[in-house]
């Protein structure tokens, strides 16, 4: 059996909805907060991401509770990525697994991903306003690779909630020019954090690294700042 360290987290699952939440909960380490925030992995990934794990240990030794999530179509399939229908169900997991933490007892819940479940955390944000008091979209992916001329801003305009981005100054689904001003065509407060020479992995990889926990620490700083 695999040991549950603070790192891991403890597993976590709720089938009283439709779709049920499954993933890892990481409580905070440390008090002086009840903030928490559910952390979605990208269209390839699951909740073990090693971005979505560096960055739920690092936030919870923080003080933040943090749930990372499998979104309903990985729960559906181990591997591939999401099917044309597939978005509005993920975005109804995600609705889930926000209210989880809320019945935690938690003051303020946050929301947001890397790549696609980080956009289909905005999406669901903007079609209902308040329902997480801020973003942490990671490598938002605002258009396919070489293909700017399909972006993916419509819901922007509609969307109220404080948003954070951190994006890859080398990320093929989109320019650092680009992701800031479609940032500004959000109405909430946002801002932009540009990880240098990093991709839409954001952490180079697989293999654990100085930099990948510099950019880490990076990421959790500037969230902790601007909630």
């Amino acid at each position: 059996m695999t040991a549950v360290t603070p790192a891991s987290g403890e597993p976590f699952a709720d089938a009283s909805t439709a779709p049920g939440v499954r993933g890892f909960l990481h409580p905070a380490r440390s008090g002086g907060s009840r903030d928490g925030i559910v952390l979605a992995h990208g269209a390839g990934g699951n909740a073990a991401a090693p971005l979505l794990v560096a960055l739920a240990s690092a936030l919870s030794a923080r003080g933040i509770t943090v749930l990372r999530c499998d979104l309903p179509f990985r729960q559906a399939r181990p591997t591939g990525p999401p099917r044309p229908g597939d978005a509005a169900i993920d975005r109804e997991g995600l609705r889930h697994a926000v209210a989880a933490l809320r019945r935690l007892g938690l003051e303020r819940v946050f929301a947001g991903g890397h790549s696609y479940g980080g956009r289909q955390a905005s999406m669901l944000a903007a079609d209902t306003p308040g329902l997480v008091d801020a973003l942490l979209l990671l490598s938002y992916p605002l258009h396919p690779p070489r293909r700017p001329d399909q972006p993916r801003t419509a819901h922007l305009p509609r969307l109220e909630t404080p948003t954070l981005l951190v994006h890859g100054a080398t990320d093929g689904f989109g320019s650092r020019d680009e992701i800031d001003q479609a940032r500004r065509l959000i109405p909430a407060r946002t801002k932009l954090l540009i990880v240098e020479r990093a991709g839409h992995d954001l952490l180079h990889g697989r293999r654990p690294s100085p930099r990948a926990a510099e950019i880490v620490a990076q990421i959790v700083d500037e969230l902790l700042a601007f909630v």
